[in-house]
């Protein structure tokens, strides 16, 4: 299974968290880094799920129209209910893309790598792609790419 946790791009300040958008610089970022991982998904069956905050969904609108919505991805959520909207590890076939917010989403990655939650940062609008795969029997949990807009 390949999950890969994608932090929303730069967002404008606001009062209502969940209503605030992308600013002109994030909805560059979502496009680029969105151009990155169409390239790198191509002919890859993709899910692709956002939380309900605005700017999740404009950042993974860059990469398919309509993303699934789920309230579990919003703000301040625990990182084992990321976990649990991708189905991890099980899945289902498809490479899932998470948009999501810190700090869960560095939590979210550090609980997959080293078994704990730790405060790892995610910059915006990055991406962590990270892999369960089994070799020679084993079950191997791989960081296959951190990917930043910029780069």
């Amino acid at each position: 299974m390949d999950l890969i946790l994608w932090r929303h791009a730069e967002a404008e300040d606001g009062n209502d968290d969940l209503a605030r958008a992308l600013t002109s610089t994030g909805r560059k970022q979502a496009r680029k880094m969105a151009a990155w991982l169409a390239h790198q998904l191509a002919g890859q069956p993709v899910r692709v799920v956002a939380s309900a905050a605005r700017r999740a969904q404009e950042t993974a609108q860059a990469l398919t129209p309509h993303p699934e919505i789920d309230a579990r991805l919003n703000p301040g959520a625990r990182a084992a209910a990321y976990l649990e909207v991708c189905d991890w590890p099980r899945g289902d076939g498809r490479v899932v893309v998470l948009v999501g917010h810190q700090p869960t989403l560095g939590r979210a990655a550090s609980l997959l790598l080293t078994g704990g939650e730790l405060d790892w940062s995610l910059k915006k609008a990055s991406i962590w792609w990270l892999q369960r795969r089994v070799k020679d029997g084993a079950v191997q949990y791989l960081l296959k790419a951190v990917h930043a807009p910029d780069l």
